[in-house]
């Protein structure tokens, strides 16, 4: 076997994850050469399978080669956020083109312990006047400065139903602040945020909030802390604890120092010589400016004018603004910016990374094929999306447009937690922007309900869901939308019938046999008989029958009911033949409506 003598050895660079034959050009030998070595290790794999980068070392290392990990992406690569955060901690590992950046903060805790308040508080006291005065509510992201140095803070929603996305705030955050509210203690989410923070060994700062109210109890909240494995510094562990009142703006500047300190101990750097990778916080379509994406620079520096891709979508960076809608020409680690030039909105925890031209060509020419197969295949989907599910399920076909895409996100993860065997939520489509033409003629095959949320319907649109008699509803609240799907999930579920018995009846005498109804005589036994109510036919034990009581008589007069130990005359409907002897139970029906 051509195998490279110790002399000779030389380094590879490997990415994270690589084909059979890819890595046969990197080193320079046959692909049957690096099969049959993968075939030794007793792992099959064919010429145009990928291995990852420990699988490629052992085998390089059987050839005779050492290797080293390739931090460069190549355009076709698709990065999660895992493998953008293991890139970012071999590329510490490397030692190469490091500088300090900023650490990346993310504020947690139970909802109304006051996450948002701090954060407000922060943003009012450590971002200069003039640049507080230009950031706007949407922005998810922004920087605070203490002691000459940055601090970057993103926002993590605090509604339960945003946990996915605050489980993403955590995993690309360097510090979290933990709120524990002083009158309040650990609480069933802060409990989940401990987990979490433990599970990630992701570095904490206890922020104990609402210290200036009567009922704070600092010492109680750090016991709970204590119960459930974060125990603070002044009680022998490793955890800085601060008190603050974000309302009125107690201990924020310790806080931010305690922030300051964790960072220099856990030494933060990143290479802001190579060309940026980012994780996308937030995206919404601007009438004004198009797509826009709010984005974390995680490692190198974005440059106006770079090809990039983000996801499915792609573009050239035509501006670059930051968290104070300030220009910039470029921006490096740590920062968070909105980024203009995208062909569309990427999803939220989409990651940017820089290409070449060629690459977003091919990805236009993709596009294009992939548009032209969507629009057979829509139409298909379309004649198939109503009526009944496989099952004998319902299905409730939607389509929903929200402002932003974390909205978005939330929205779906809400509705998808809405469980019922009976009808089955389908989104026709998803998006974000307003409610246009283009919504309805998709929605007008599958008759969906087109929802909005944070956004405006055109007047096209309005008049084509008119035309083709469709129904469009706008929200400003979640809940109100969650609860508008809610009631007409229910309106399509089957009432219940509830059943309620009255009396019973047996039945003494035969009188009248007709076609279709029979005259009796019987004695109320239990309960009461009422006119117009149903009845069972029981006999030796068995229902036999069913019916209705047409007409009632007690001393032959023409009574509504009759009650216990009274004898009576009674006009049954009904197919079955009622013998003597028999029981007649009588009892009501009624419709009820069901709830989820």
């Amino acid at each position: 076997m051509a195998q490279i003598q110790p002399e000779e050895k030389k380094i590879v660079k490997v990415p994270a994850s690589i084909t059979v034959k890819k890595f046969s050009e990197v080193l320079g030998l046959p692909v049957s050469v690096i099969i049959t070595e993968l075939m030794k290790n007793k792992i099959l794999a064919t010429i145009n399978e990928e291995i990852d980068f420990d699988t490629a070392t052992i085998i390089a290392q059987d050839l005779g080669f050492e290797t080293e990990v390739d931090l460069e992406i190549s355009d076709s690569a698709t990065i999660t956020v895992e493998k953008l955060i293991e890139i970012c901690k071999k590329e510490k590992e490397s030692g190469k083109n490091l500088r300090p950046r900023p650490p990346v903060v993310t504020i947690l805790g139970h909802v109304d312990h006051g996450k948002t308040t701090l954060l407000d508080t922060i943003r009012k006291t450590s971002v200069a006047a003039k640049e507080a005065g230009g950031i706007t509510q949407a922005i998810s992201a922004y920087q605070a400065k203490k002691k000459g140095k940055l601090i970057t803070f993103i926002d993590t929603p605090g509604h339960e139903a945003f946990s996915g996305m605050r489980e993403r705030g955590v995993s690309i955050a360097d510090i979290a602040v933990l709120v524990v509210a002083a009158d309040d203690g650990v609480r069933p989410q802060t409990k989940e945020v401990i987990e979490y923070l433990k599970d990630k060994k992701i570095p904490t700062v206890v922020a104990i909030n609402k210290i200036d109210k009567p009922e704070a109890n600092p010492q109680r909240v750090k016991q709970e802390l204590a119960d459930n494995g974060i125990v603070i510094e002044q009680w022998g562990g490793n955890v800085i604890s601060v008190n603050v009142s974000a309302k009125q703006n107690i201990g924020i500047d310790e806080l931010l120092e305690s922030v300051l300190l964790v960072s220099e101990v856990e030494d933060f750097k990143a290479d802001d010589k190579r060309d940026g990778l980012a994780i996308v916080l937030e995206s919404n379509l601007d009438p004004q400016k198009g797509p826009v994406a709010t984005i974390l620079i995680k490692t190198g520096t974005l440059k106006v004018g770079q090809d990039v891709t983000v996801g499915t979508t792609y573009g050239r960076i035509r501006k670059i603004e930051d968290f104070t809608g300030k220009s910039l020409l470029s921006a490096g680690p740590s920062t968070p910016v909105m980024l203009m030039g995208l062909n569309s909105t990427p999803n939220t925890n989409d990651i940017l990374q820089v290409v070449d031209g060629k690459s977003i060509a091919r990805l236009k020419s993709k596009e294009f094929s992939a548009g032209l197969l969507d629009q057979k295949d829509r139409s298909t989907s379309q004649k198939i999306s109503q009526g009944i599910e496989e099952g004998g399920a319902q299905k409730l076909n939607l389509i929903l447009k929200a402002d932003v895409q974390g909205s978005l996100e939330a929205i779906e993860q809400i509705l998808g937690a809405i469980k019922t065997d009976e009808v089955i939520i389908n989104f026709v489509e998803t998006g974000v922007g307003n409610v246009t033409e283009s919504d309805i003629k998709i929605g007008a095959p599958a008759k969906a309900l087109i929802l909005g949320f944070n956004v405006e319907t055109t007047p096209v649109a309005k008049r084509l869901a008119e035309t083709n008699n469709l129904t469009i509803k706008n929200f400003k609240i979640i809940y109100e939308l969650v609860e508008e799907v809610k009631k007409t999930i229910i309106d399509m579920l089957p009432p219940e019938i509830v059943r309620t018995d009255h009396g019973m009846v047996n039945v003494l005498a035969i009188f009248k046999t007709g076609k279709h109804d029979m005259i009796v005589g019987g004695r109320v036994t239990e309960g009461k008989i009422i006119k117009g109510a149903l009845v069972e036919i029981k006999r030796s034990g068995e229902i036999v029958g069913k019916g209705k009581i047409e007409g009632l008589q007690q001393n032959k007069n023409v009574t509504a009911e009759v009650g216990q130990g009274n004898e009576c005359g009674i006009v049954f409907e009904g197919n079955t033949r009622i013998k003597e002897g028999d029981t007649l139970i009588a009892y009501t029906e009624e419709e009820k409506k069901r709830t989820l």
